[in-house]
């Protein structure tokens, strides 16, 4: 797509489409082991098949069940059937290869039993070790060892009683200068970074447009802070549109009062997807309809960009342009924990009144190093030029 002057250069995206007979024999494979599912409930009933799942005790039959049948009908009969392809135990670090621990099932995956063996050299299909930053490398992993030894594992205290140390405060600078913003804040876990955030931004009497896929985190979020929630289609900026027109036309439902404040929740890379959001035509409907943006670079920070600077720097724009930039280090800097960044107003105001620096403990030391270590390697502050 190239869009006029939004786009600096012509943005492409291109999905496969699965052919027709494979999605014929999926729908297929699905319909059989659906029938054959409600065979499996049918003699389970009456006592022709042993009942592996749990169920309600005959003494609590008149409470409300805690397992529902029919929402747990496709783990019964079709997840089980494969499980033993998921939640598989590693033993090794998340590398291009690693090693599993081996398991046997003696009745059709309800539970697994340990051998003692190690399957060696797996190919590793599931990891977002994007940089592999998260790989042991003895000698990079030095000043890591160091604040370990200095700091120990953990602080035992939130951001706003005891747990704020200089290498968070040093941490945040280097993000702040990496991102080209005027402070950030830093959190121990990515998920709650949305999910403990968001709310401290918005709250009843505001109006959050939510892209349909977004992540779990932010749909959370959005929930947890009490605003009304509107959804448009991924990546459809017409859509989009339309429910930024009737929000400012109509404001808020039966009072018609103007909206306290609107924004818009996207992310960057759409990690189930792969595609990228359309960031020059948000930024340019943000601006006409004078809402705020809310980019998750959860996925994107670290892995595109001429230097890692996430889709903002893909698209050759500032980040001015975003309202709040949020990542996360899990990923492209192999360690854990998010960020939220922007203008130094922003900030503050979460310092006070996010729930994060509120109860969540902080960072753990030689986390925040980990991410200290990545981040100078891609900033080339290292004194190598291994990142660039």
């Amino acid at each position: 797509v190239s869009n006029g002057t939004l786009y600096k250069k012509t943005f492409i995206e291109h999905f496969e489409q699965a052919p027709m007979y494979v999605a014929v024999l999926t729908f297929l494979g699905f319909g059989v082991g659906t029938i054959f599912g409600y065979l499996r409930d049918f003699m389970r009933a009456w006592g022709l098949e042993k009942r592996n799942i749990a169920a309600e005790r005959e003494e609590q039959k008149d409470f409300v069940p805690l397992y529902q049948d029919f929402e747990n009908f496709y783990t019964r009969n079709l997840y089980m059937r494969i499980r033993d392809n998921w939640n598989r135990p590693i033993c090794s670090v998340p590398g291009p290869l690693f090693d599993l621990m081996e398991r046997v099932t003696d009745d059709y995956n309800w539970t697994f039993r340990f051998t003692g063996r190690t399957i060696k050299n797996v190919i590793n299909m599931g990891s977002y070790n994007y940089l592999g930053f998260a790989e042991t490398d003895v000698n990079a992993l030095k000043t890591v060892t160091i604040e370990l030894q200095k700091y120990g594992t953990g602080i035992c205290s939130t951001r706003q009683e005891m747990g704020t140390l200089d290498k968070h405060v040093e941490l945040e600078k280097l993000v702040a200068k990496f991102l080209g913003v005027e402070d950030a804040m830093v959190f121990g876990m990515g998920f709650a970074t949305n999910s403990m955030n968001i709310p401290a931004l918005v709250g009843k009497g505001c109006l959050i447009l939510s892209d349909e896929l977004n992540h779990t985190s932010l749909v959370l979020g959005a929930r947890l802070s009490g605003a009304t929630i509107r959804i448009f289609k991924h990546n459809n900026m017409q859509s989009l549109e339309k429910l930024l027109r009737d929000a400012i036309i109509y404001g808020q439902p039966r009072s018609r009062r103007a909206w306290r404040k609107i924004i818009i929740l996207v992310e960057g890379i759409y990690s189930m997807e792969g595609s990228i959001v359309r960031l020059p035509e948000l930024v340019s409907l943000k601006k006409k309809y004078k809402a705020y943006l809310y980019l998750d670079e959860a996925h994107s920070i670290g892995a595109i960009g001429a230097t890692g600077r996430g889709v903002v720097e893909y698209f050759g724009m500032s980040p001015d342009d975003v309202d709040v930039l949020m990542g996360t280090f899990t990923k492209s800097f192999g360690a854990a924990g998010g960020y939220i960044a922007g203008k130094k107003g922003l900030v503050d105001f979460l310092r006070t009144h996010s729930h994060s620096a509120v109860y969540a403990t902080s960072m753990c030391p030689p986390v925040a190093e980990q991410i200290i270590r990545a981040m100078k390697c891609l900033m080339g502050l290292d004194g190598t030029t291994q990142g660039k």
